[in-house]
């Protein structure tokens, strides 16, 4: 079976990034990311948004809910569950849904793990209300 070529597309990833992302979240992450690691963001944006989220197959809401699922599973990356929090508002995804989804995982993932996830979203859900 041969395989399929990988689409990496630079533009359509930051095109993407622009609609998951506010531009002050953008100016914050990506430049301090380049002085420290310089590369790395434009490969997590062309090869994450720009390859991976244009796969066919899931739709936009699938993906952020997965990312909400696996975030919360894996523990210890609450920057991360706040931005995708915030990234599942901007593409529709209401308030109920989210917190919807952390309560849907607590007898996969573990209460504990259910409860950093509401209190990502609180944290997202206050952000904002504050701007």
């Amino acid at each position: 079976m041969p395989f399929e070529p990988a689409t990496l597309d630079r533009d359509a990833g930051y095109a993407l990034l622009d609609v998951l992302q506010d531009e002050r979240t953008q100016r914050a992450a990506l430049p301090a990311l380049e002085g420290l690691a310089p590369g790395f963001a434009d490969w997590i944006v062309t090869a994450l948004f720009g390859g991976t989220y244009q796969r066919p197959g899931l739709d936009l809401r699938e993906r952020q809910i997965a990312n909400l699922a696996a975030l919360t599973a894996l523990g210890g990356v609450e920057p991360q569950l706040v931005g995708h929090v915030k990234a599942s508002e901007r593409i529709g995804m209401s308030r109920e849904e989210i917190v919807e989804v952390f309560v849907h995982l607590a007898p996969y993932v573990g209460v504990p793990k259910a409860l950093a996830g509401l209190r990502a979203a609180a944290t997202a859900f206050e952000a904002e209300a504050a701007k």
